[in-house]
């Protein structure tokens, strides 16, 4: 499977900024302002950035969204939240630069992983312009006990070779579902992503926030997993029996056969197709 580059995907989004702070919160745009089927916005996972969905956004702009993803505070080039150092810290100031890019616009909200836990709290606090919502591969809904066992620790090792093989396997373990997945590209967004993890100690994504929040979201809600995500693999049933309990507003759940956590780098094509379908869906 060719991937795009990280390079050929940059350049042709534009770089914002909003406050964040004492810094600011970077996002990526693609596609116009103007586009037909309006903002959607993009959150990525833990340890990540905008690059978590590398394969996506130009497909999403080309299907008439304009696109917008955000490095998360405290990941990527974004500034730490100002006040905490988890989901909850990420609300207000992400609320603050929508505001500001959008101009009060509504807007469709996809996160995935941290992202999508993060997105369920934005919409339960400030529901009036998310028009709907897409959660991707999300933790905290109260199914995970204890953080995902297996992962090797990197930090302590000088050598770059490594520090690479322990990101290889790290991605294989945990995000991706299929040695032939974890290609050098994966690898290269997992050793430039992850130094940059500015929020140690999160610890939401162990708990029931997601689906706590989820109880409180009126907008059409729809969720995307990978069949393979090493997160709930042999619970896939748990999973949706979960979401169904806990969103009132639950209009799609969806798994991408064959693909793991990182399910829309994995499997991108299937995972654009699912997407697509999804928001050509109407409320009901």
């Amino acid at each position: 499977m060719i991937r795009p580059s990280i390079e050929a995907v940059r350049s042709q989004a534009q770089r914002l900024t909003t406050p964040c702070g004492s810094g600011g919160i970077v996002w990526h745009a693609w596609g116009s302002s103007d586009a037909p089927r309006g903002p959607l916005v993009v959150w990525h996972g833990g340890s990540g950035s905008w690059t978590h969905w590398l394969c996506n956004v130009q497909a999403l702009a080309e299907a008439g969204f304009y696109v917008l993803a955000a490095d998360l505070p405290g990941f990527g080039e974004s500034a730490v939240p100002p006040d905490g150092g988890d989901a909850d810290a990420m609300v207000t100031p992400l609320h603050i630069g929508l505001k500001q890019l959008l101009s009060g616009r509504s807007f469709t909200l996809m996160g995935f992983s941290f992202g999508g836990m993060t997105a369920g709290l934005y919409t339960a606090e400030f529901p009036s312009k998310v028009e709907r919502l897409v959660i991707v591969g999300a933790p905290g809904l109260g199914l995970a006990a204890r953080p995902f066992q297996g992962m090797k620790a990197w930090r302590h090792l000088t050598d770059p070779t490594e520090r690479r093989e322990i990101h290889r396997f790290n991605l294989r373990t945990l995000m991706l579902a299929h040695d032939d997945s974890v290609d050098d590209q994966a690898v290269e967004i997992q050793e430039t992503n992850v130094p940059r993890d500015r929020l140690p100690g999160r610890r939401l994504a162990f708990t029931g926030a997601l689906a706590d929040a989820l109880h409180k979201v009126h907008c059409p809600v729809h969720v995307i997993y990978g069949w393979d995500d090493a997160l709930y693999q042999g619970r896939q049933d748990v999973l949706e029996a979960k979401f169904r309990a806990s969103s009132p507003s639950l209009q799609s759940f969806e798994f991408v056969p064959d693909a793991g956590h990182w399910v829309q780098y994995e499997r991108p094509d299937a995972f654009n197709a699912v997407l697509l379908k999804t928001l050509n869906q109407k409320a009901t």
